[in-house]
């Protein structure tokens, strides 16, 4: 099993809330996480694109770093893990995003992918005028789709004339090329997110589910698995864990009870307010989980809390869904968790005893 690192782009991580850990993103605090999965044999870190916050007094998210200028510093100082950016499709034209990872493709050696998203938190775009309209949410993965067909034109053969409903190309040019095959991630759970991933991309990421409860991502992951086999094409899931660990599951359980007992009720108001937004699509299954208020202190996704041990076989057990190729980590404090994770966790990983042994 793959692991990863959805590394801090935006302030406090992914804990809505007061009374976790505190901190602001920057170029050194993501360099460290970085270098340090780099060095524990880790496969892949991701950043995510955030232009507009949750507020609340945790601030939650309005304070981040831009993606592809994130990832291209840290290509720059890492030598063998892979790096994916995230490409807000609403805002860089295909074009300009093809040779920005051409760009990032030279710095790294062939280590670089790119996450592709439509955008479903309108005030992230309407604040700078670029909101195209709420009839957006029910065409964006055709919208996105001519996008990656673009991408795809262009780093293949250097050129691109596709017209289409959103795009049209005359004689549009793209040298140096990527010297790898640039591999496309999308997060789409709806039936059309689906499709569209089956389609054009290579990788799809979900949100794990439930406290402690590793294989309860099966089913997604069936879904993704029924929709490539209709599309031919071979699609690889990874699902969105945190991580929350202690020398014992009541060390790591006291943790976890005492960020929620400081969940920022403002900034999930905000989260729970836009993830309704979408009237027109019916929203992805993604946006529905992350703004469910049951437990949105960290955005509802799947949370193995424990000891090193619990946590390592419980990572095992998911390795063991058909059709899961990884799992993509967060942490409540990212530089201590990416340390321990490889010092503690991954060694009694079974699933992962190939790294162990190596480092």
């Amino acid at each position: 099993m793959e692991v990863g690192v959805f590394i801090p782009i935006g302030n406090n991580g992914w804990l809505i809330s007061t009374t976790s850990p505190q901190y602001m993103p920057s170029f050194k605090l993501n360099k460290t996480i970085t270098q340090r999965a780099e060095h524990y044999g880790l496969d892949f870190v991701l950043s995510m694109i955030k232009l507009r916050g949750f507020g609340g007094k945790s601030e939650f998210w309005d304070h981040n770093l831009e993606s592809f200028t994130l990832m291209a510093g840290l290509a720059a100082v890492t030598t063998k893990i892979k790096l994916f950016a995230t490409v807000a499709t609403l805002v860089i034209p295909p074009a300009i995003a093809a040779r920005m990872v051409a760009t990032i493709d030279s710095i790294s050696d062939g280590r670089f992918g790119l996450n592709v998203i439509t955008g479903w938190q309108k005030p992230e775009y309407e604040q700078m005028g670029l909101w195209p309209g709420d009839k957006f949410f029910q065409h964006r993965y055709d919208y996105v789709g001519e996008y990656v067909r673009i991408l795809r034109e262009l780093w293949a053969t250097g050129k691109s004339d596709f017209k289409g409903r959103f795009f049209s190309m005359d004689d549009c040019r793209l040298s140096p090329r990527p010297q790898a095959d640039i591999k496309i991630i999308c997060a789409g759970q709806s039936n059309a997110g689906m499709a569209f991933t089956a389609a054009q991309a290579d990788y799809n990421f979900c949100l794990g589910k439930g406290l402690n409860t590793p294989t309860a991502v099966a089913p997604t992951v069936a879904r993704m698995q029924e929709a490539a086999v209709a599309a031919g094409r071979p699609i690889s899931c990874y699902a969105l864990v945190m991580v929350i660990t202690g020398e014992t599951d009541a060390e790591a359980f006291a943790k976890w009870e005492h960020y929620k007992d400081g969940a920022d009720t403002e900034a999930l108001a905000w989260l729970t307010q836009q993830g309704a937004a979408d009237t027109k699509s019916g929203a992805d299954t993604n946006v529905r989980q992350l703004a469910d208020p049951t437990s949105a202190v960290n955005l509802n996704m799947g949370t193995l809390v424990g000891s090193y041990a619990h946590v390592a076989a419980m990572l095992d057990e998911m390795a063991g869904i058909e059709g899961l190729g990884g799992v993509m980590l967060t942490f409540d404090d990212f530089v201590d968790g990416v340390e321990t994770f490889g010092t503690r966790v991954q060694p009694l990983m079974t699933s992962r005893r190939h790294v162990a042994v190596a480092a």
